[in-house]
């Protein structure tokens, strides 16, 4: 028996051991089932898959499955996807767009194959193939305006009536469709129509518009053409021009895939591709409409597409999602052709798991107070070491400053408090971490009796072990020094949406929207370490959640720190009320 896959080419020769102390092997979904049996056939000789958006909007975390699973197949079987732009409504789309999305598939961890491609390459193919079909009598211009249009089509229990204008001559149909191209007619004075059957019960193959009249700039053809493909025309011999051998879309394009075999069976295309469909990714607490996402940007309700709230995947990496953390989270729901709606707190789990294991653990402090340790020397500065991660050997020692004044969190010191408060209290003990026990002596209060200062003392011979008097502190505490820290902003990142379905039911998702998804802390103290902090690096701000720096607002002077996510769930006790 051979040891090689005929799937992938690769070694397969057991090399872990026997089947007995094997994990076992996740079941194949079902778009992994066909590749397999396509290239163990011999079907396919070399998998090419394609990821193909319209540069109308930015990607968001519905796409991300796409890119996943579109790449994810190639790079599986040893094939290639290209990344091709769906650019056949020029009205809608523009290059900041084109540039956002090579940057979000890149940001992924994939690379194309080949150059980056546009449909609207082949747009001379695509009218060439129109000529064919209306020779053939399979194409006719149609002058129908758009509300009569409406009504010959018929409804889903009610046939079609044919265009008055569908036995137009083969000459007729030439002559009007190059006036077409040449910008004889208005936009909307008439179209080029599939002559395919208006009586099909499909409503997509009911003589289906193939070109429209649109006298717009094109981002990337300028003003060459007057007329443009629809996406329905254009998708499949696209795909068949680039020799795609699995054209892997959601379920919303399963109705039109007989429309897509309808064209590629009455065109000399060069090969014929296959559509397959998997269902979207639907996520609770957020919105993926392209439109209402726009929205949200141009009213101001977000700071653009890349505010740390949004569902764009530039919004993510803005945030601190690690790409990692989102491939993850596409694995592990899987892909199926049921739509569901998956709960976002799956892809946050995959975010604090990633950061859990491998961000740099660190100290801020958000709400400062400071402490005055009046038997230390004011003088003095001693350097505390700490691990950069409890559980990585490969993460470089951090160095601490600990000086006479320090910060704590306001919340981690009150004057009197119950047995269950584990922090500092006036006659208490704490741990300091990674550094010396203190025990509050006196508050220090300002003219409207809040505490301002406070005075403390440090329990000598305490680092790394509890105090020789046996009274042991109650908790342990972050700090930083008051004299030698990073002055920086803190964005406290939350979920955008208070409410699962925000958009359902007819529903105004504006008013779903959470007053408290952003809350900006200045003057905030952090370890003098992170004066190194570059974009893309993540830390754990101890007992305080994931942050990273904002790529957006950040300077050498005044670094911003986004928090990505919290250390724990804190939405899953509410969601259970």
């Amino acid at each position: 028996m051979s040891d090689h896959s005929p799937a992938t080419g690769k070694d397969t020769k057991d090399t872990a051991g026997t089947a007995e102390n094997r994990a076992p092997e996740k079941p194949l979904h079902f778009i992994q089932q066909i590749i397999r049996k396509d290239i163990e056939s011999g079907q396919v000789q070399q998998v090419v898959t394609r990821f193909p958006p319209e540069p109308n909007g930015y990607l968001h975390i519905g796409h991300a499955k796409s890119i996943c699973l579109n790449f994810g197949m190639a790079e599986e079987f040893g094939g290639v996807c290209h990344l091709r732009f769906d650019d056949t409504n020029p009205e809608k789309e523009n290059e900041e767009y084109v540039n956002a999305i090579k940057a979000d598939v890149q940001w992924l961890g994939f690379e194309w194959g080949g150059p980056v491609r546009y449909t609207s390459d082949y747009f001379q193919n695509l009218y060439d193939w129109a000529l064919h079909l209306i020779r053939e009598g399979n194409a006719y211009v149609c002058d129908l305006n758009p509300d009569q249009a409406r009504e010959y089509r018929g409804t889903l229990t009610e046939p079609g009536r044919n265009s008055p204008y569908r036995d137009r001559s083969v000459e007729e149909n030439l002559e009007r469709f190059e006036k077409m191209r040449r910008g004889e007619f208005a936009e909307g004075e008439c179209v080029l129509r599939a002559k395919i059957d208006m009586a099909a019960p499909n409503m997509n193959l009911r003589d289906p518009i193939i070109y429209r009249i649109k006298k717009a700039h094109h981002h990337h053809t300028g003003d060459t053409w007057s007329i443009y493909p629809s996406y329905d025309f254009a998708h499949g011999q696209s795909d068949a021009l680039e020799g795609i051998t699995h054209s892997i879309c959601t379920l919303e394009f399963e109705d039109h895939r007989p429309l897509y075999d309808w064209f590629i069976e009455n065109l000399p295309v060069p090969a014929r591709p296959r559509q397959y469909e998997f269902a979207r990714l639907n996520v609770n607490y957020t919105i993926t409409s392209k439109r209402k996402l726009k929205q949200l940007v141009d009213e101001g309700h977000v700071d653009g597409w890349d505010d740390p709230r949004m569902p764009t995947i530039s919004g993510m990496r803005r945030r601190g999602y690690p790409p990692e953390a989102l491939r993850n989270f596409c694995t592990a729901i899987g892909v199926t052709r049921s739509d569901s709606v998956v709960d976002v707190g799956m892809l946050e789990y995959a975010v604090r798991d990633h950061l859990d294991k491998n961000a740099p653990r660190a100290m801020c402090v958000l709400h400062p107070l400071k402490v005055t340790l009046t038997n230390y020397p004011s003088d003095r500065i001693e350097e505390m070491r700490a691990p950069g991660h409890p559980n990585r050997d490969d993460f470089s020692e951090r160095v601490l400053p600990f000086t006479h004044t320090l910060y704590i969190e306001q919340d981690d010191f009150r004057e009197e408090a119950n047995k269950k408060y584990k922090r500092l209290v006036l006659g208490k003990r704490v741990r300091l971490r990674n550094a010396y026990v203190i025990e509050a002596d006196e508050a220090i209060k300002n003219d409207e009796g809040e505490v301002i200062e406070v005075r403390a003392r440090i329990i000598e011979d305490t680092l790394g072990k509890d105090p020789e008097d046996g009274v042991k502190p109650k908790g342990v505490i972050h700090w930083v020094s008051a004299t030698h820290h990073l002055n920086c902003e803190v964005r406290l990142y939350d979920r955008l949406f208070s409410d699962p379905s925000p958009d359902s039911g007819g529903k105004d998702f504006l008013q779903a929207i959470n007053s408290e998804s952003l809350n900006i802390l200045e003057n905030c103290k952090a370890e003098i370490s992170l004066a190194g902090a570059k974009v893309g690096n993540h830390f754990q701000f101890e007992r305080s959640g994931y942050f990273c720096l904002d790529s957006k607002y950040s300077t050498i002077d005044k670094p911003v720190f986004n928090r990505t996510i919290e250390l724990r769930d804190t939405w899953a006790k509410m969601d259970q009320q």
